[in-house]
């Protein structure tokens, strides 16, 4: 082994494990390191360029229609699933996408953020891989069906990284806004939202500001829904909302929000970004010129939504 540069050392333990598909535990006892040492060194061939995986999910959108929305967007990292029009089905794709980027992009010895959806709670459930990171949770929870939670959401990842997990102790949707000012003052609660300021890596999902598109839509009162849609509110990501330009929304709705900010996932070098449906494709559209969102997984019901706002855009 000491006779290999460290270099050469990634790119054999590589071959090794992607190419000739033996375990870490067969390739550590080949070098005499542990299992865990090969997961690091794996980890920094992927970081260092001496590895690139390459995924590609069936897609009955042609490459030169990703390429478009790419463009579009300004995202270079695009992927489209195949799905047939079932939510259940396209659910299950996209977070297998969520999770082969999650497991590749997950920061060793950094932070990763991640928001609650059902897609990305079916996402932490795929992930088997992840190098050692903290795990914040960057958004409160919900009221859901069933025993799905952000907080088995972390400690999932958490329990796969080995790293620390930062919990917000709070729901998303305070219905008092002084209420909600007291709880992001609790230091729990303060340190977990403020962990937000240095992230490498955010994991998120958009929804659109609309009935049956976004996970808080029912939880606002009907007032602040109506005076958000007024305010040019179009998209919403982690219980903030955007406009059609990509700017931050101003409304009552953000005092009862406890949540990462738009401005602090603008801060965050690396954003994953799921989506669902063509009704979300003005809210795509939004959170892109928000100007966060590095990676974005979709289905090809919204790329081929996506690909009719581009036709349409050019005809004007």
């Amino acid at each position: 082994m000491s006779e290999l540069s460290h270099e050469e050392l990634l790119a054999r333990i590589s071959s090794e494990y992607y190419l000739e598909n033996r375990s870490k535990v067969e390739i550590g006892s080949s070098y005499g390191i542990s299992r865990f040492q090969v997961a690091r060194l794996l980890t920094e061939a992927l970081e260092k360029g001496i590895v690139e995986i390459k995924v590609n999910f069936p897609s009955r959108v042609s490459a030169a229609d990703i390429r478009r929305i790419e463009k579009f967007l300004g995202i270079g990292g695009i992927a489209v699933a195949d799905t047939n029009g079932d939510v259940i089905q396209a659910r299950g794709i996209l977070a297998k996408a969520a999770a082969v980027e999650i497991s590749r992009q997950a920061p060793a010895g950094g932070t990763m953020g991640i928001s609650w959806s059902r897609t990305l709670d079916v996402a932490s459930r795929l992930v088997r891989e992840l190098p050692k990171c903290d795990v914040v949770q960057l958004a409160g929870a919900l009221p859901t069906e069933g025993e799905s939670n952000p907080l088995e959401l972390i400690q999932r990842l958490g329990h796969v990284s080995g790293g620390l997990t930062w919990p917000l102790w709070a729901p998303l949707v305070v219905e008092d806004p002084t209420t909600a000012a007291g709880l992001r003052r609790q230091p729990e609660i303060a340190e977990a939202l403020a962990k937000a300021d240095s992230l490498d890596l955010a994991v998120v999902a958009i929804g659109a500001w609309k009935p049956g598109t976004s996970t808080i839509w029912d939880r606002a009162d009907a007032d602040v829904r109506q005076a958000a849609v007024e305010a040019g509110a179009v998209g919403e990501c982690s219980g903030r909302l955007i406009n059609a330009k990509g700017v931050a929304v101003e409304s009552g709705l953000d005092e009862q929000i406890i949540a990462v900010s738009i401005k602090q996932l603008q801060r965050t070098p690396k954003v994953i970004a799921v989506a669902q449906g063509e009704a979300r494709a003005e809210a795509v559209l939004a959170v892109a010129k928000a100007g966060f969102v590095t990676t974005l997984i979709i289905d090809s019901p919204l790329a081929k939504a996506l690909t009719d706002l581009i036709d349409e855009e050019k005809s004007q």
